[in-house]
């Protein structure tokens, strides 16, 4: 089986903040996205954005997973700069990638892209009508997507700008232009999605707690009162997905509340890998 290093990209003020939310730590999200379906895989977690942290033996891995982070890409400071190098390394040695949101705007950057604070302002819960590229409909990783415009669980503030020229932009929607990309740099190749398939509605009820007042600054919520009915509309919808009156007033279809939909690409992406290095296929 293969063995997984799971790069959590949070600090630890972030991941405590997290954990007071009620939210789940991403790398434990990530942990568990792949033992759905490699349940026998070896899995290390850590935590580049700490000083602390040492990997003593990349190239034991067979990949890396990116999570998401709560720190801004383009900040000169070290729990930035020490990931976009872990990054660059990856890709010198070779790793295959994948990650969500801050992944996919660290893959970039590693390999000479830019990142900028999203000109559209912030994307929270759904992103909404993402539609494949033509690249994206011929890519692979899209293979079993049922329609070519899907939604996907999403929170951020930054985007990338402008891919290097070894990547491919596979998505885009209305608010972000670049939702996915497959980067090919020096030996190694990262996909990287904006959106979040290790996410659920559970997830984003908490993380609408964890973001608090600010989602009424932006105008996501009217109020206190709506942000704390729409926590828990989400917890609810996450506890019984079949209620259609909480799919219709959240706007949620299967592409969302299915986890073999909403994690598509992430399977395909797996199938690839074990294909790769001619390991057993997930189940």
């Amino acid at each position: 089986m293969p063995r997984f290093l799971v790069l959590d990209g949070y600090d630890k003020a972030g991941r405590a903040a997290l954990e007071a939310a009620g939210a789940s730590l991403a790398g434990t999200l990530y942990r568990d996205m792949v033992t759905r379906y490699l349940p026998d895989a070896q899995i290390d977690i850590v935590y580049p954005a700490d000083p602390q942290t040492k990997i003593c033996d990349l190239d034991s891995y067979d990949a890396m997973l990116w999570t998401g982070s709560s720190l801004t890409i383009f900040h000169h400071v070290p729990a930035v700069t020490a990931q976009i190098e872990l990054a660059r390394e990856g890709y010198r040695r070779g790793l295959a990638a994948f990650g969500s949101c801050w992944a996919l705007q660290l893959a970039a950057i590693a390999a000479g892209g830019t990142c900028h604070k999203n000109p559209n302002g912030r994307e929270y819960g759904l992103a909404r009508k993402i539609n494949l590229t033509r690249a994206g409909r011929a890519h692979p990783f899209y293979a079993n997507r049922a329609a070519p415009v899907f939604d996907g669980f999403t929170s951020h503030f930054d985007a990338v700008a402008h891919l290097p020229p070894c990547g491919t932009v596979l998505a885009g929607n209305t608010m972000t232009d670049i939702q996915a990309a497959d980067i090919f740099h020096e030996k190694g190749r990262f996909f990287a999605v904006q959106y979040h398939p290790e996410f659920d509605f559970g997830e984003i009820g908490a993380l609408a707690k964890f973001r608090g007042g600010g989602l009424i600054d932006d105008g996501f919520m009217a109020d206190a009162t709506a942000l704390e009915t729409y926590i828990e509309q989400c917890g609810a919808l996450h506890r019984a997905p079949e209620r259609a009156d909480l799919r219709w007033s959240l706007g949620a279809d299967d592409d969302v509340l299915d986890s073999r939909c909403r994690q598509n690409e992430f399977i395909a992406w797996l199938d690839w890998l074990l294909s790769s290095r001619r390991l057993s296929p997930t189940a």
